[in-house]
C-alpha cells in the first residue's frame, strides 16, 4: 500500500485519522476489559461481607418461607421455592464470579469488535 506524502502546510494524510480512531477503539477495548471487573473485585469483598450478616440470611430464609406459601395456594401462578439456602447474589459473588469476569470479557470483546469495524468502515469509506 502506498501511502501520502503530506506536504508541509497540507493537513495530515487522511490515513492518520484512521489510525487515530483504531488507537482510540483500543484503548477502549481495554477500558470495557479492566474497569467494569476491576469495579466488581473491588467490592466483592464488602458485598460478601455485608451479604454474610444475619439479618440478610434472615431475610432470605423468610422470603422463601413466604413462597412456600405462597405455592400451597390455589391461584393462577404457582410459585416456586428457591432450592437455593443462601442469598443468589452471594452464591454468584462467591461460586461464579470468574465465569461472570469470563462471560463479560467473550461478550464485550465480541461486541466491542462489531462495533470497532463498523466505525473504522464507516471512516474508512468517508476518506476516499
Amino acid at each position: 500500500m502506498i501511502e501520502k506524502v503530506a506536504a508541509p502546510d497540507s493537513p495530515a494524510p487522511s490515513g492518520s485519522l484512521a489510525r487515530w480512531v483504531a488507537v482510540a477503539l483500543v484503548l477502549g477495548w481495554a477500558g470495557l476489559l479492566v474497569l467494569p471487573p476491576f469495579g466488581l473485585w473491588t467490592l466483592r469483598d464488602h458485598w460478601l461481607a455485608e451479604l454474610d450478616a444475619p439479618a440478610v440470611q434472615e431475610q432470605w430464609n423468610r422470603f422463601r418461607q413466604d413462597m412456600q406459601q405462597q405455592s400451597d395456594r390455589s391461584g393462577p401462578v404457582q410459585h416456586k421455592v428457591p432450592k437455593s439456602v443462601e442469598p443468589p447474589l452471594r452464591v454468584w459473588l462467591r461460586d461464579y464470579f470468574w465465569l461472570a469476569v469470563t462471560a463479560w470479557a467473550v461478550l464485550g470483546t465480541t461486541l466491542y469488535a462489531f462495533l470497532a469495524v463498523a466505525v473504522l468502515g464507516v471512516i474508512r469509506a468517508a476518506q476516499q
